[in-house]
Parts: C-alpha cells; sequence; structure tokens
C-alpha cells in the first residue's frame, strides 16, 4: 500500500524541482545550442538564460517569472494500491499544487474563463489537470509534474492522407514561423508533433510529445525518428533563433507520436514546449521510498501498444489453456 503522506512528499517536491531546476537533458541541449548559435541577440538571449537557469538553482527561486500553468501525470503499475485511493491522491496533487503557489512561489496564473476569478493558488474547476496511464506488473506510482505556458505554441491542422509527409513539413514550418513572428513561444523549445488519433487525442499526442520525452530520445519507429531529426533540422533552418530573433536555434528537439486514426484524414498538432523546460518526476515506492528523476518514462512499449493483444495479456492466456 503507498501512503498518501509519501505521495504528498513527493508532490511537494516535485512542484519545487519542476520551477526552478532545469532537466539536465535539456540544459545539455540548450548547451549545445548556445554554442552552435551565431545570431548575435540570440547568443545573446541564450547566454542570459544558461545564466538564469544557474542563478535560479542557488538562490532557489522560479527559473522563469512565468512559471506557466502546473499539471500532473500520473502513471501507476498494475499492482499498485493508493491509501485512500486515487481520490485521495488527486487531493494531495491539488494540495501540492496550490501550497506550491504560495511556497515556491508559483505565479497563480489560473482564473476563472469568463469571471476571472482567482483563488491565487493555481487550483479550480479542471485545475490543475491530471492524466493517467497505467503499465503492467509493478506496484508503484510515477508521479510527473510539468510546468507548460498555457497561452500559445500549439496549433492545430487536419490534413488529408493525400498531403503525406510533404503536408505534415508544410504544417509544421507554418507553425514555427507563426510562433516566432508572433510572439507565440519562447524558443528554442522542445518541439511535439501528435499525428493521427481524433482531434482531441491528437492534440494530447503532442503535447505529451513534448512535454514527457527528453532531449535525444527517438520513436522507436525508424521511419518516424528519421521524420523527428528531418523537422528539428527544418526548423532551424528557417532564420530563427531565441525568442524569434534572428539565428539557427529554433528546436532543440523534435517528438512525434501517432495513434491510430480516420481512413479519411490525417490529424496533426503541433506543441512548443517552454524554454524554460519545466519538467520533474518521482517513482513512490509501496516501501515508502521515493526515487526523484527527470525522464517522465512516460511512453513505453505499453503506452504505444499497438495490436489488441498484448504480450502481457498472451502470457496469462497460455498459462490458463
Amino acid at each position: 500500500m503507498i501512503a498518501q503522506d509519501a505521495l504528498r512528499q513527493a508532490a511537494d517536491a516535485l512542484m519545487a524541482k519542476a520551477a526552478i531546476e532545469i532537466p539536465d537533458d535539456y540544459l545539455t541541449g540548450l548547451k549545445a545550442a548556445a554554442e552552435q548559435e551565431d545570431g548575435d541577440l540570440s547568443s545573446f538571449v541564450l547566454s542570459a538564460m544558461l545564466e538564469n537557469y544557474e542563478a535560479a538553482k542557488q538562490d532557489r527561486r522560479a527559473m522563469c517569472a512565468d512559471t506557466g500553468v502546473p499539471r500532473w501525470y500520473v502513471k501507476m503499475g498494475n499492482e499498485a494500491r493508493v491509501e485512500g485511493g486515487p481520490v485521495a491522491l488527486e487531493a494531495s496533487l491539488r494540495g501540492a499544487t496550490a501550497d506550491a503557489t504560495r511556497r515556491v512561489p508559483l505565479r497563480p496564473n489560473r482564473v476563472h474563463p469568463l469571471w476571472r476569478t482567482d483563488h491565487n493558488n493555481n487550483v479550480g474547476i479542471g485545475a490543475p489537470e491530471i492524466e493517467y496511464s497505467f503499465e503492467p506488473d509493478g506496484d508503484w506510482v510515477d508521479l510527473t509534474t510539468v510546468h507548460k505556458g498555457g497561452l500559445f505554441g500549439t496549433d492545430y491542422r487536419m490534413l488529408f492522407p493525400g498531403d503525406g509527409i510533404d503536408g505534415i513539413k508544410r504544417f509544421f514550418l507554418d507553425s514555427l514561423v507563426a510562433f516566432g513572428k508572433r510572439g507565440l513561444a519562447c524558443q528554442p523549445a522542445i518541439i511535439g508533433v501528435g499525428l493521427g488519433g481524433s482531434k482531441d487525442a491528437t492534440m494530447v499526442l503532442g503535447k505529451q510529445a513534448a512535454c514527457l520525452r527528453v532531449v535525444g530520445d527517438r520513436n522507436p519507429d525508424p521511419k518516424i525518428a528519421a521524420l523527428e531529426l528531418e523537422l528539428m533540422e527544418l526548423g532551424n533552418s528557417i532564420g530563427m533563433g531565441a525568442m524569434g530573433f534572428v539565428g539557427k536555434s529554433m528546436v532543440i528537439d523534435c517528438h512525434i507520436e501517432v495513434g491510430y486514426c480516420h481512413t479519411g484524414g490525417m490529424p496533426m498538432s503541433v506543441h512548443a514546449f517552454c524554454l524554460s523546460s519545466r519538467r520533474a518526476c518521482a517513482r513512490v515506492h509501496s516501501d515508502g521510498r521515493i526515487d526523484y528523476r527527470t525522464d517522465p518514462e512516460w511512453f513505453t512499449p505499453y503506452m504505444r501498444r499497438e495490436t489488441v493483444g498484448w504480450p502481457l495479456e498472451q502470457e496469462r492466456s497460455s498459462a490458463t489453456r
């Protein structure tokens, strides 16, 4: 049984880690981009951000004044049992979000869409978002928090099968140019692309691809992996760098996730994470141990399962014959 005290302890720590400590994979990618950047203003921005990240870690303050909109991703091992159940778990995550808004502090960005009601704690109707996934076996719970900007940096288009790969590239470039010219995203960033699924599913896939995969990670499908690298190269060839200034550091990495879709269409979404790539993860074990990391390990083979049957189901079926 996983105690609520352990879950709350992990959640409290993760909120601070995500806001203050830039993940190592993203920091490495950003330093590589800074070394290659030759645009004067883009180079200045990258240098200033790297200094800011170090100062934030030393002073234990949020790395960016706009701390985005905190959200949670919960992955549960199939054998995990949580004290109080999922309702108590969600209460802990909401409480940790509210407390972190005061303690870290985070900027209280969440308001009612119509009345602009603000409780000054980033908690309200449907906030923070909590998404779930599951894994065979395991008696642990993974908690991942992502503090993503909640205004712009996303786009959607319904493509058609005839648009093909060229259509994907065209929309990808259209989106990045718009992000840069109109100030709709903070570059450079990890760019997530969702392909397929329904309209809502492709938006979810793209956001998860941006926020829950680390720099350097490649899709297990070799053709998709090659397209990820090609899109990253294209994104860095449009003449824009950090914060939309002239340069060549628009994209730190590009991740693509896919889902089966209707035969007549090919929905696509594009999501830019943030120049301050804010995510943190912990695995809480049934014995109370907490292991902190920055790779959410969200897209496992099980998460991308392609068939009706799954090896675990097939093994159990064979064992009962």
